[in-house]
């Protein structure tokens, strides 16, 4: 796995679990040319809510609110959010919370007209790689039953399925596949 940019939420507080690495930020950012444009990851920031709220918007049925966003920006110290932007727009988002040894994500887009050109793919290897360097052992996450297209990113990018939760989505009481990949292993197979 490449190492990118560190995703670390903008925050007013002067403490917070990513501050244990010297000189992180710089360490970890690249940016890359694809389809002759630039490709960077950065941390999402209070100002960008309103993109990022337009983002959910045309990626799901129940979209969090600006408020939930604002919230995970500046009162959660567990959350860890990166804007994808090509040419210096934001074109995806991905977020997590990471806990111990253990990274969530939370959510994770790409706006409508860049789906299909691999970029969801380098946005979940770029959250992997920043839990990875965070410390995470494992990551997880839910995906809907019927996300079919997702489930393949997924498991292609090391993800197993690991159980399901009845009726987690409130717009339709669709059912949620729970899908962990071990972080050690695939950081020590990069490495190789």
């Amino acid at each position: 796995m490449r190492s990118c940019r560190i995703i670390r939420s903008s925050r007013k507080r002067k403490s917070s679990c990513c501050k244990r690495k010297t000189g992180e930020a710089s360490r970890l950012e690249q940016a890359e040319r694809v389809e002759g444009k630039t490709l960077q990851f950065r941390s999402m920031r209070v100002e960008d809510i309103d993109t990022i709220c337009a983002i959910e918007q045309e990626a799901f049925t129940t979209p969090w609110s600006a408020g939930a966003f604002h919230n995970e920006l500046t009162n959660n110290h567990f959350a860890h959010y990166l804007v994808m932007e090509l040419d210096g727009e934001i074109v995806g988002y991905g977020g997590m919370w990471m806990i111990v040894d253990e990274a969530h994500i939370t959510n994770i887009a790409v706006r409508a007209p860049y789906r299909g050109r691999k970029l969801g793919e380098r946005l979940l290897t770029q959250l992997q790689s920043a839990a990875i360097f965070l410390g995470a052992e494992r990551i997880t996450l839910e995906v809907r039953t019927s996300n079919t297209v997702a489930q393949r990113l997924y498991a292609k990018l090391g993800f197993i399925p690991a159980g399901l939760r009845k009726g987690y989505y409130t717009d339709n009481g669709e059912d949620a596949i729970i899908m962990w990949a071990h972080l050690r292993r695939m950081a020590e197979e990069g490495e190789q």
